[in-house]
Parts: structure tokens; sequence; C-alpha cells
């Protein structure tokens, strides 16, 4: 395959890649499994140090317990973090039209999102590994810099892997580590970087999304500060962000 062609192909993966909120209960076979993760090992890591590994989990009681988890602890948390912004600055899946904030988390947690993807893959990192980079690639604590690139790199190829094979996937953020962790029994001093659930989605997505144009984004030697937003600008970019994607979170019943 000519080089150009190589880039086309990889600019269409990405370019159609979506993150899908409702999974089919389809079954996702296990070399399709084996061939996300063989390139996800490929990832670039600090000084080589390949920080990560992988629970695929698949047993549909252990997966119940991540959702019921993922609803009834990390949603609680971002639902009350959400409250501190103005509503027409508030994400999209955490303003709800109701003035009994127990009652609009209650209605937030009744969307399907991952809870019927066949598979979840579980990033683990492991700070001991990333201890072959640079010492100024480390911050104090578990969460090194490099540490979190690292498994930043290995989670896209995951996604992009998936996508290329026709499957989809979601990007889960846990924010509370404990939880999850006692579920899948993941040692300190080890992290849970974040759940991948991979599957097919329920109905087609839409094609492709929309992405900023590259002359909103590049500044050729140095920044361009005529492309610099003020604080009022950001956050009028904000609230129309947030009235354009208001729709996508409707409550869907259990």
């Amino acid at each position: 395959m000519e080089q150009m062609d190589k880039y086309e192909v990889l600019l269409d993966i990405a370019k159609h890649r979506r993150t899908c909120r409702n999974f089919s209960a389809a079954p996702v076979a296990d070399d399709l499994v084996e061939k996300i993760l063989e390139v996800a090992r490929w990832a670039p890591s600090g000084a080589n140090s390949q920080p990560w590994s992988f629970i695929v989990v698949r047993d549909a009681d252990i997966r119940r317990k991540l959702f019921d988890a993922y609803c009834e602890i990390d949603m609680d948390l971002m639902w009350w973090m959400e409250q501190m912004r103005e509503p027409k600055y508030r994400h999209g899946g955490y303003s709800v039209d109701c003035d009994d904030p127990d009652e609009g988390l209650r209605i937030k947690q009744t969307r399907h999102l991952w809870r019927d993807a066949p598979v979840i893959i579980a990033v683990v990192g492991d700070g001991r590994k990333q201890w072959g980079t640079v010492l100024g690639g480390h911050t104090m604590g578990l969460d090194q810099t490099h540490l979190t690139d690292s498994l930043s790199n290995t989670s896209m190829l995951i996604h992009l892997a998936a996508q290329s094979l026709g499957l989809t996937s979601q990007w889960m953020s846990i924010h509370t580590q404990g939880p999850f962790k006692e579920i899948l029994g993941i040692p300190e001093p080890l992290i849970l970087h974040t759940l991948i659930p991979i599957g097919y989605p329920e109905k087609t997505l839409p094609p492709g999304g929309w992405r900023v144009g590259l002359e909103e984004l590049v500044h050729n030697d140095t920044y361009d500060m005529s492309k610099h937003l003020t604080n009022k600008e950001s956050l009028e970019r904000l609230a129309r962000l947030r009235l354009s994607t208001k729709g996508l979170y409707k409550p869907m019943v259990k």
C-alpha cells in the first residue's frame, strides 16, 4: 500500500470514530478483542516502559457492578460538581429541567449509556514500571505525568483499532478509583486509567462528527494572539456548545 493510501485509511478511521452511548448486546468475538489489544500494546510510552495492562471484562455480573458503581458514585460526584455552574454552562448530561436535584440525578441515571456493552476493557497503569523514564517525567504520588500520557496513548489506539474492525467504543474516565478497583481486584499502587466499553451500536451511528478547522488551531512559529480567546469569548463559546449539544442528552428509561 502506498504511503498516501495508508494516510487516507488512518484519516478515515479517525474521522468516522464515534462515541457510542447505546450498545447492542450482540457479542464481540474473542479474536477481535485480541486484535484490538495487539494494536494497543504497540503504543508509545516514556522510555518504552510500557506501564499498562488490560483487564478484559466479559462477565455480565462484573460489567453490571461497574455500571452501577458509575451511576451511584461517579455520576453522583459529577452531578454535584456541575450544579456549581450557571445552568447555561452545565454539561448537557447534567442539566435536567427539574427543581429537585436528587430527582434530576435519578433521571440522569436512567440513561442506558454503556450498560449493555458486551466487553469492557479496563486500562490499568503501574507507576513502578514507568520509573524507567527520566525523573523529570514524574510528579509526586501515583499520577506521574509520563504514566498518564502513556496510558492515554494506548487507550487511543484501542478506540482506533475498534473502529477499524467495525466496532464502536466509549471513553469512560473514572474519577473515584476505590469502588472500581475493588470490583476489578486492582491492587495498590496501580491505577485504573479508564474503562473502554466495546461493542456494536444499538442503532446506526450518524456519519462523522465535526471538528474546529485547522485555521483556528494552527500557529506558525509563535502563538498568534489574534486567535486567543478572551474570557468573555470563552464563556460565549461554552454557552453555544452547551446549547448545540443539549439535545444529545435526553433522559432514557431503563
